[in-house]
């Protein structure tokens, strides 16, 4: 008896081409022509591995079923983050921006201080933040505090929720603070509820317009490459609404803001460069020529 030979699954360009425009279409996430070694290899990894026969299957698949789409839409999403991933974005909230608004602030009631980490992944990038608000501070415990961390896959929220990390994870973060913040189980590290209390999570994609009230700070890292230049500039007016006037916009390290209709003042503060709403006194930092001239 013959053995017949298996057939190897089939992905072609114009399935590719659909699966993504289903992708744009519900997520506003674009795997434009930079991206499309990366794409192609993920989707055909997620083929090979669901045991399907065609790009036409996946297609079918992941339009009838949300949990096959959010699947298929986390393994094309990078998720690489660390602990105090731009040390200089670090430095630059802790020296300039925390007593930037503690001056501002000090005096109000209620005393608050809401920052968004607005793609926080796996949830590294939010507790960095509230460890550095605890060793930046004076009297946090009289602040009304909270960092709101949005992220549009359901795996990494559960991740960051769960606040556990391995010792690799924690590698750039100090010994004393690692004994400070986090405790010790069998599991990996345990982020304190000190810690924990200060973050609220959801899911969040940053292309539906969702209102999260007045921020003092917006981190906004590596997420907006994702988005065409329409969806990238609307989402850009969106986060810059949100801020408080003299709120702070901080992007990825590779990352810019030129030629965009919204008026925010670059600073540079050592090594990093951010981004200034205008309305209330500046820091004492080295202006860089206006990137953007046009305002909102």
């Amino acid at each position: 008896m013959k053995s017949h030979p298996v057939t190897a699954p089939r992905l072609t360009d114009s399935e590719l081409e659909e699966i993504r425009a289903l992708i744009e279409n519900r997520s506003a996430i674009l795997f434009d022509a930079s991206r499309e070694r990366f794409f192609s290899a993920r989707v055909r990894g997620y083929l090979e591995e669901s045991g399907l026969a065609s790009g036409t299957e996946i297609f079918h698949r992941i339009r009838s079923s949300s949990t096959s789409y959010e699947s298929l839409l986390e393994r094309l999403l990078t998720q690489e983050t660390s602990f105090f991933r731009y040390p200089a974005v670090y430095s630059a909230l802790q020296t300039t921006i925390l007593p930037e608004i503690q001056e501002r602030k000090f005096w109000k009631n209620p005393r608050t201080l809401r920052i968004w980490s607005a793609a926080c992944s796996t949830g590294e990038e939010p507790y960095s933040i509230a460890i550095t608000l605890c060793e930046t501070l004076k009297f946090a415990e009289a602040w009304d505090i909270e960092i709101l961390a949005t992220d549009i896959s359901r795996r990494a929220l559960r991740h960051a929720e769960r606040g556990v990390y391995s010792r690799r994870s924690l590698q750039n973060v100090p010994f004393v603070q690692v004994e400070t913040y986090f405790t010790a189980n069998k599991h990996g590290f345990q982020v304190r509820p000190r810690i924990h209390r200060m973050v609220s999570f959801a899911q969040m994609n940053l292309a539906d317009p969702s209102y999260v009230g007045k921020v003092d700070c917006i981190f906004c890292m590596n997420v907006l490459m994702y988005f065409s230049e329409e969806r990238r500039l609307a989402v850009l007016r969106r986060l810059y609404d949100a801020l408080e006037p003299g709120g702070y916009f901080l992007l990825g390290h590779a990352e810019t803001l030129s030629n965009v209709p919204v008026k925010f003042e670059p600073v540079v503060l050592g090594d990093c460069r951010l981004y200034r709403k205008p309305g209330a006194a500046a820091p004492e930092a080295r202006r860089v020529p206006a990137l953007v001239e046009e305002a909102l």
